[in-house]
């Protein structure tokens, strides 16, 4: 089977375009994807509405209440800092039940893409930096679960620390959570993940991706995980608006590579998630969301032609 990816159409709902959350990116990275025939009909899996209990074992239950019943308070709806809607509803509720499947997919295949996910800012009863249900620790607990997975590491690669998911998961002995991250940007109170590695502003390719080769193959050895939950947030790019950092798309590029050929050629399974990406040219933004897709596939592509 070619890559399998996991996308829903509603994760793109009618937003307001002036908004610094680029709601239309899921939607158009979708439509590029097909473009270069990497979703088609044959590898697209689309995930439903995510379980209650899924929700309640990583969330509060009365938050998640005020949430789908649009009665947050005032307060709770400036941190969320999204217009509330019916789409926003929807979409909240499906995306988490989305990273699930792709690590399922991850699993069985090796490899899967989510079309959205790393939202890694929400808390256990409040939302964050455009984060409301936090879909990676949602994923690692509903995993853990499961007889076959014994150990998760989320590898966060966004350009802000993964804080809600640092604090949603302390407690969890069985997943680690390890963020690499610009240190002086939001969250500007951070939470102590598993492992933190602070970047300093400005730092370019090859130092950057020196620190992920080194911090990946450390974690590989120290955890032995079974699956790898892997945050391609895009921005860290030198132009994205929220980042500070100063990699080029082909650094982009050479990250995504090295993370996944790592993995996969040591047989541990990855599903990865798009993360944060904040460039106001949109179409612009989805290409570069799309660069962890198409280097997954061509690693899939490769390995499903090697003799056995």
């Amino acid at each position: 089977m070619t890559l399998p990816l996991v996308y829903h159409p509603e994760y793109s709902f009618p937003f307001p375009e002036q908004h610094r959350f680029p709601m239309a990116k899921f939607g158009l990275l979708a439509g590029y994807l097909r473009e270069q025939g990497l979703l088609t009909p044959e590898n697209t899996f689309r995930p439903g509405r995510c379980r209650q209990h899924w929700l309640n074992q990583t969330h509060c239950p009365a938050y998640l209440e005020r949430f789908e019943t649009n009665t947050l308070s005032p307060t709770e709806q400036r941190r969320m800092n999204l217009p509330w809607s019916e789409g926003l509803r929807k979409r909240t509720l499906l995306a988490p039940s989305g990273t699930l499947l792709t690590a399922q997919l991850a699993l069985h295949y090796g490899v899967a893409c989510h079309l959205a996910g790393g939202t890694h800012h929400a808390h256990y009863d409040y939302a964050s930096g455009f984060c409301i249900l936090n879909d990676l620790a949602i994923a690692a607990r509903v995993l853990l679960r499961q007889a076959r997975v014994g150990r998760v590491l989320i590898f966060d690669c966004d350009v802000h620390q993964g804080d809600g998911t640092a604090a949603l998961l302390s407690d969890e002995p069985h997943a680690f959570t390890c963020s690499i991250h610009c240190e002086k940007n939001f969250p500007f109170q951070k939470q102590r993940s598993d492992l933190d590695v602070g970047l300093p502003s400005g730092m370019a390719d090859d130092d950057y991706l020196e620190v992920v080769q080194r911090t990946l193959s450390r974690l590989i050895a120290e955890q032995a995980p079974d699956i790898v939950l892997y945050d391609a947030g895009v921005d860290v790019f030198a132009d994205d608006p929220l980042g500070h950092l100063k990699i080029t798309e082909a650094g982009v590029r050479a990250r995504d590579r090295l993370v996944l050929a790592e993995l996969m050629g040591r047989g541990i399974p990855v599903a990865t998630v798009i993360g944060g990406g904040y460039d106001d040219d949109r179409q612009r933004l989805a290409r570069r969301h799309a660069i962890v897709i198409e280097e997954a596939a061509a690693l899939h592509a490769e390995r499903s032609v090697l003799p056995a």
